[in-house]
């Protein structure tokens, strides 16, 4: 197959207009040449060849809750809503799971790092319709609970696996693991990038740092004992992240109220860091965008994730850098683009197959035009 578009997005840069995309019939890239050298049998297709997006943070075990929660709640309020209205309907969770992955792949997406606390979307994501990582969420404050937590994130983690499916098991988010839970999951042998949400709203900072805010008040609504916790002074990435030292990735996710000393204490340990924004969920949920000229002037390595649709309208990328655009016009959009392709390969431990328009590669080809997105392959 031999396409050419308006222009070029190769994973790292535009290559210009007339250059022509050469693949084998199964979509594996054999070459880009110029146009004059591609001889006969060139598709033209309306605007920019790109790789296909990698989704690096996702949940769709949520796509039934979509619109079920307000917006703007704040995080607490948020999770108290998803807590207490998740339901258990699994036609309902199931239909909305095959919906949601539909919509991704016609919204250009190839590859999803996707959040799981059951194993109820295994059989969907075993169709391969896309490529999946499943992050198996291990939750619970109570250090008594440590072992009971994690054997259950085990029993999941197994499901996944014996599916022939890529999984690692992995903290949910500070204000919700502890201590011990930590120890368990940073030791536990496994291969694959982990991920955890991270510092999404004030309130995780200042329950580590003081043991005060709204977390507290989370806690009480659930009869959650937290006399035993003690706030180590410190930001809430400052205080997990080091259990991780020395693993070989770790994506965190959101980091709406990551601050420079945060960052600067992340770069100093041995662990590959990946930053990921999910700019529509954190305006939907806080009414916030990330720092993202902070992360991108301190040198992060940045990646796109759509969240859930518990959290989000809609599992597309392509919104996702659109809403950047709206809120930081001044980053090329082949910056972006680097960040939802090559970047989110590289997260997900793909990058020999997906993310750049390289001989050998099968990357997905998807075009964009007129502000939309159409998958080609």
């Amino acid at each position: 197959m031999k396409l050419l578009g308006e222009d070029i997005f190769d994973g790292n840069r535009f290559l210009g207009p007339g250059k022509v995309l050469i693949t084998a019939t199964d979509g594996t890239i054999e070459g880009i040449v110029n146009k004059s050298e591609a001889g006969e049998n060139v598709q033209e297709i309306p605007g920019i060849l790109c790789p296909g997006f990698i989704n690096t943070h996702c949940h769709i075990e949520l796509s039934h809750m979509k619109g079920v929660i307000p917006e703007k709640t704040g995080l607490p309020a948020f999770l108290r809503g998803v807590m207490t209205q998740r339901g258990n309907d699994p036609i309902q969770q199931h239909d909305a799971m095959v919906k949601a992955v539909e919509d991704m792949r016609e919204a250009g997406i190839v590859a999803v790092g996707d959040i799981s606390n059951t194993d109820t979307s295994a059989v969907i994501k075993s169709q391969q319709a896309l490529y999946y990582h499943t992050f198996v969420e291990s939750t619970g404050f109570i250090e008594a609970f440590a072992n009971q937590r994690f054997q259950g994130a085990q029993v999941v983690y197994q499901a996944f696996r014996d599916a022939g499916l890529p999984a690692t098991i992995v903290p949910h988010a500070p204000y919700s693991v502890s201590g011990a839970l930590f120890q368990q999951i940073a030791g536990f042998e496994q291969q694959g990038p982990l991920s955890i949400h991270n510092q999404e709203c004030p309130a995780e900072d200042q329950l580590y740092a003081s043991k005060s805010g709204e977390f507290l008040d989370f806690f009480q609504f659930f009869g959650i004992n937290i006399d035993a916790f003690q706030p180590t002074g410190k930001s809430s990435l400052q205080s997990y992240l080091p259990y991780f030292t020395g693993r070989d990735k770790m994506l965190l996710v959101h980091n709406t109220c990551t601050h420079p000393q945060d960052v600067q204490f992340a770069k100093s340990l041995p662990l590959q860091l990946f930053w990921v924004l999910c700019i529509n969920a954190n305006l939907y949920i806080e009414g916030k965008v990330p720092p993202i000229d902070m992360f991108r002037e301190m040198g992060c390595t940045l990646t796109l994730g759509t969240d859930s649709l518990a959290s989000n309208h809609t599992l597309s990328i392509w919104e996702e850098i659109k809403s950047i655009q709206q809120h930081f016009p001044h980053i090329d959009l082949a910056e972006i683009l680097q960040w939802a392709t090559k970047n989110g390969a590289e997260a997900l431990d793909i990058a020999n197959t997906y993310g750049s328009f390289e001989i050998g590669k099968k990357p997905g080809i998807i075009a964009i035009h007129n502000n939309n997105i159409t998958h080609i392959r």
